[in-house]
């Protein structure tokens, strides 16, 4: 009996150890001119581009088995099937269409244009996780800075999926106030694939695509645009698997639960400073949703992405939500 137990022992006692070593994929960063590189597992996960365009942005996406989850457009403009619209909308980014009266969202190159110029980049890896940490400075046409930010993201492998955490904090100049004015043009958004996207019509052209968009409240599809929410969900089937990308608002962000600025061509966007865009009792006060940071003064917005396979249920997103609310 004893010589029985033993082996049966050893393996309890072994299990934890056993589970120690079996890590979540490592991450390493690989930083150049212009881009900083992220791959968890040996396995392209995004590259963070600071330089050559209006604003920092991460492209491309991929899921842990590395599908393509954004819309290449307009960074790569052959990719076959792909809608041609909207060529501000460059995979991952954050930013704003009214600060201090000047446009960051879309590239006009007009005289009210905004720029995000970047100042500095550090990039680190420690076990599963990898920090970009970064530095810009959001200027008018003349280079004159409307505000700077600090911005810290960490991406990282998890046992179901891959997942992002966005935090910026937003300064405003020592001697002016800034203004984030009340536009549903914004703000921390993606562009998904096409193939994600819920079946919609673009240039009077119905597409067959399958995807589908669900908020914390069940509500589906073009119907969450414009609702407050905890989260967004956004899936689509591709070669037999559905894939999801999850997008959560963090309780303590100013105007918890935000509004969402998604639609079912594929733009997914949280956006805290749309109110008059997005509700109607306010539609006649274009400046009930501005936000003003004073002169010196600063405020913090943070969001999680988290890329999941399975439809919101099978994939958990209320309990994954709740950890993050709770600080997990």
């Amino acid at each position: 009996m004893k010589t029985r137990l033993l082996p049966l022992l050893a393996a309890a006692l072994l299990a934890p150890l056993v589970s120690s070593l079996v890590a979540a994929p490592s991450a390493q960063v690989t930083r150049s001119d212009d881009r900083v590189r992220v791959e968890l597992g040996g396995q392209l996960f995004t590259e963070y581009l600071f330089k050559g365009g209006p604003r920092p942005y991460f492209y491309p996406v991929l899921a842990a088995d590395g599908t393509r989850l954004n819309r290449d457009f307009p960074m790569k403009k052959d990719t076959p099937g792909e809608e041609l619209d909207h060529p501000h909308h460059r995979s991952l980014w954050f930013t704003h269409g009214d600060v201090n009266g000047l446009d960051f969202w879309a590239e006009t190159n007009g005289p009210k244009q905004g720029t995000i110029m970047n100042e500095s980049v550090k990039a680190s890896a420690s076990g599963s996780t990898a920090t970009i940490e970064s530095r810009n400075r959001w200027v008018n046409a003349g280079g004159v800075v409307q505000c700077t930010d600090e911005t810290t993201v960490r991406l990282r492998a998890v046992a179901d999926g891959r997942q992002i955490d966005y935090e910026v904090t937003l300064k405003a100049p020592a001697d002016k106030p800034v203004v984030f004015g009340d536009t549903k043009e914004g703000s921390m958004a993606m562009r998904v694939a096409q193939w994600m996207t819920p079946p919609h019509t673009f240039q009077k052209k119905k597409t067959d695509t399958q995807g589908t968009i669900v908020n914390a409240e069940g509500i589906r599809d073009g119907a969450t645009w414009s609702k407050k929410s905890t989260w967004v969900d956004y899936q689509g089937p591709k070669d037999g698997k559905v894939y999801g990308i999850a997008m959560f608002d963090h309780p303590k962000n100013p105007r918890h639960p935000t509004w969402w600025h998604v639609r079912d061509y594929g733009l997914f966007a949280a956006n805290p400073f749309g109110k008059h865009d997005f509700e109607k009792e306010f539609k006649n006060d274009p400046k009930a949703g501005a936000l003003t940071i004073p002169a010196g003064g600063s405020v913090t917005f943070r969001w999680r992405l988290y890329f999941h396979m399975g439809d919101e249920k099978a994939a958990k997103i209320a309990e994954h939500y709740q950890a993050y609310a709770a600080g997990k």
